[in-house]
């Protein structure tokens, strides 16, 4: 008899540990700064007119990431550490979700552990979800929607439910940054593209072959299509409520007509804003917070890991290489990913951009970097596949104190991090 099929452990304990590590280090000094800083000035009043009922703020944002803030201040009063809280988790619950993603979609036990490390080592998704911005909970809800759509693949026995989830988190993606538009038909097209070759146009009505058999493609319109975009117009109800009731006066087309002018509206030129390409080679970063608080001098920096961020930018040629000529799925995936949630930003008709613009396609870079570290080891350069994730890890070790508020010793204290002009 030939030997069983060798069938990789599933790394769930340490993905928990590594999530429930990260969620402890984000929440050390989570209420410092003590005051709103940087955009925060703009979605705690948003939040707070929300839960007052009084009127509706940041129009040029859909609702439900205020709403996820709100809901912190109405469960644990107005304070910072409740402010923060709802990003907090996000960040938590993104690194989870995006690892279970990885690992359904390559079955790579060592790619999901080393992915879960250069994520929380990456910065950006460390920043963002020790503030209360919107950028926790889009990369949360996608990283789910993503989660669940290659365990429909794995496991199409439970395909229904995972697409149902999937649709879900889309939408809640969508309501609450615009930023998840550009990977929202990806799943359903995808999903045609592969019964489609899977079984030609036969699969137009059958229920046999991949992606998930057993899930006509009607069915997967309604919850990778339908569904997404019910969940983001019933998270607008608070429009209906609050005076001047917008929704009820422009209908939800022209609330979207509103919305998009007020995008588009914002020309100014600012001091930190970048472009795509500023973006990819860790040229241009944002102070957050740079200033005496809290007894002390402090300082919050958005940049990334410049290790892993650049390290990532080779990855994802050779996903893009893995993928055609290895027929790698996973690595393709991966690869188009990054591509349309970069390529969004290049195209979009907003003429200014910020470095944050970059958190979901850094994503898909770091997961690039983490099916190529795999492949090292595999390959016999176990050193350098370590090297890298170690150097990751050391490098945020280094800059932890400007990316976590901690005191610095004197206002020139920044200065020793500055390793390019272009960050100051």
């Amino acid at each position: 008899m030939s030997d069983p099929p060798h069938q990789p452990r599933d790394p769930i304990g340490w993905c928990v540990i590594i999530a429930a590590g990260f969620l402890a280090l984000l929440l050390i000094r989570l209420a410092l700064p003590s005051k709103p800083y940087f955009d925060e000035v703009h979605y705690l009043p948003a939040a707070r007119a929300l839960l007052a009922g009084s009127d509706w703020l940041n129009r040029e944002h859909p609702m439900f990431g205020k709403e996820l803030i709100a809901a912190g201040i109405g469960l644990l009063g107005d304070r910072p550490f409740a402010w923060r809280l709802p990003s907090a988790i996000a960040g938590a619950v993104a690194l989870f979700a995006a690892m279970r993603a990885l690992w359904f979609a390559s079955l790579r036990r060592y790619a999901t552990i080393a992915y879960g490390l250069l994520l929380a080592s990456g910065f950006v998704l460390f920043v963002h979800a020790r503030i209360a911005m919107l950028d926790a909970f889009i990369v949360a809800f996608l990283a789910i929607t993503f989660w669940q759509l290659a365990s429909a693949v794995r496991q199409p026995e439970q395909g229904r439910r995972s697409l149902a989830i999937a649709g879900i988190a889309l939408g809640l993606a969508m309501a609450s940054k615009w930023n998840a538009i550009a990977l929202a038909p990806l799943p359903g097209l995808a999903f045609l593209a592969v019964r489609l070759h899977a079984c030609g146009w036969k699969g137009l009505f059958g229920r046999r072959g991949a992606p998930v058999p057993g899930i006509r493609l009607v069915e997967a319109a309604l919850w990778l299509g339908l569904v997404p975009i019910a969940v983001y117009a019933i998270t607008y109800l608070p429009a209906w409520l609050i005076e001047p009731a917008e929704l009820g006066q422009r209908g939800l087309i022209g609330l979207h007509q509103m919305m998009l002018q007020m995008q588009e509206s914002v020309v100014k030129p600012h001091p930190y804003q970048s472009s795509w390409f500023d973006w990819i080679i860790d040229r241009r970063a944002i102070w957050y917070l740079y200033e005496q608080v809290d007894g002390a001098q402090r300082g919050v920096l958005l940049i990334g890991n410049p290790l892993s961020m650049l390290a990532g930018l080779p990855a994802v040629v050779w996903c893009i290489w893995a993928g055609i000529r290895k027929r790698r799925m996973d690595a393709l995936s991966v690869a188009t990913i990054y591509a349309l949630s970069l390529g969004f930003w290049i195209v979009a008709a907003k003429p200014v951009q910020f470095y944050y613009h970059y958190f979901v396609p850094s994503m898909a870079l770091l997961a690039a970097l983490a099916l190529a570290l795999h492949e090292l080891r595999a390959r016999g350069w176990a050193w350098l596949s370590w090297g890298v994730l170690g150097g990751s890890l050391a490098v945020f070790a280094w800059f932890y104190p400007i990316l976590s508020a901690a005191p610095l010793p004197d206002e020139r204290g920044f200065e020793k991090w500055m390793w390019v002009d272009s960050w100051r």
